[in-house]
């Protein structure tokens, strides 16, 4: 029973996720500039060889894979139109496919909207739109949580209707990593009242290595490689380790016991930088170790049409195996370190200690 209790835990803590998430990543496509557009100029996206072959820019193709767009380029033949939806003061609530800005190619208006980078904006004013689209990043976040669920609800039910007997099939494989999880990262951490966070740093841990494993499938999203979407996971951790703080924890910021007055002052601001850092590493370590591995992938992938040799190929395709290798070992990894250390943080929020007074 405590453990279905926990899986329908999870499954509310998901929820929230997703639409936190979700809000993220669209806030960020509204600043966002994606330069592997067409619209930008032609010389900046081709290069003209004196053999009169066309290279396309590197740089392009890469960042068409690590940022988001509102189309999912899967090859150059195989694009997924995604639906845009945007609101504006001018012309109220509008839904349609994002294939409607190209035509052959060529990013063309519609319906008085106009896609420039990765904005949308009127025609007639140049006013950039609400822009609530389902781009690929959500595209995936959805994906991921729907995977998430169908692993957490089947999971639930085979403790159910299996209660008291071996685990068996998907329960087999996900037990043992909730046991991981829960007596080698949260427990130690954590201590007497792990049970109370054990559900959130589960969510935690499977979002990310789910959302990091399907960032490796060619043509995928990049996830976790998004810094909205690891700025939203780290400000979680950081609003539930703060509003967890007892009075200990807070004694130990804004008046370190057992340290002299002239030091405590000193002490003081750097104890407070402290609380904001913690989220700041969360967040920049993991987009920072994602990001990191597609880009060094699809560099490598790409020196093959740099040199047009097919020893080049051979030799780019081995490495990019052995780095795919590794970066399955990272996926996990970076969910072990990120749960780790939010496990570690609230764990030094709920801690008590004891001190003497008489220093």
């Amino acid at each position: 029973m405590q453990k279905v209790l926990l899986a329908r835990k999870a499954l509310f803590l998901l929820l929230i996720f997703t639409i936190s998430l979700f809000s993220a990543i669209k806030l960020s496509a509204q600043h966002e500039e994606d330069t592997t557009h067409i619209d930008a100029p032609a010389d900046t996206l081709h290069s003209e060889h004196a053999s009169g072959h066309e290279e396309a820019n590197i740089g392009d193709v890469i960042l068409e894979h690590v940022l988001d767009n509102h189309q999912w380029h899967i090859t150059d033949a195989i694009v997924i139109p995604l639906p845009i939806i945007v609101y504006s003061e001018e012309k109220g609530l509008d839904f349609f496919s994002s294939g409607n800005f190209f035509e052959h190619h060529a990013p063309v208006d519609y319906k008085g909207y106009k896609l420039v980078g990765n904005k949308i904006l009127l025609v007639e004013t140049g006013k950039e739109v609400l822009d609530l689209s389902i781009t690929k990043n959500v595209l995936m976040l959805l994906i991921n949580a729907s995977i998430l669920l169908i692993v957490l609800i089947s999971v639930a039910k085979s403790y159910t209707s299996r209660a008291g007997k071996a685990p068996k099939g998907l329960q087999s494989f996900i037990e043992p990593i909730v046991l991981f999880v829960q007596n080698d990262i949260v427990k130690p951490n954590i201590g007497p009242k792990y049970e109370k966070y054990l559900p959130y740093l589960l969510t935690l841990f499977f979002f990310i290595l789910f959302g990091n494993l399907l960032g490796l499938l060619p043509g995928a999203g990049n996830l976790t490689g998004n810094i909205s979407v690891t700025l939203v996971l780290a400000l979680i951790t950081f609003f539930i380790t703060n509003l967890s703080g007892n009075k200990s924890y807070w004694g130990h910021i804004f008046w370190t016991p057992g340290v002299p007055l002239p030091l405590r002052i000193i002490i003081l601001p750097v104890e407070l930088i402290g609380v904001f850092t913690k989220p700041f590493s969360l967040t920049v370590r993991l987009f920072v170790a994602i990001t990191a591995g597609h880009i060094v992938l699809l560099a490598l992938i790409c020196l093959t049409f740099i040199f047009q040799s097919w020893v080049v190929g051979f030799g780019s395709a081995v490495f990019v195996t052995l780095i795919s290798l590794i970066e399955l070992l990272v996926a996990g990894i970076q969910a072990y370190v990120f749960t780790l250390f939010s496990a570690l943080y609230i764990g030094m929020a709920v801690a008590e200690h004891g001190h003497d007074d008489h220093h």
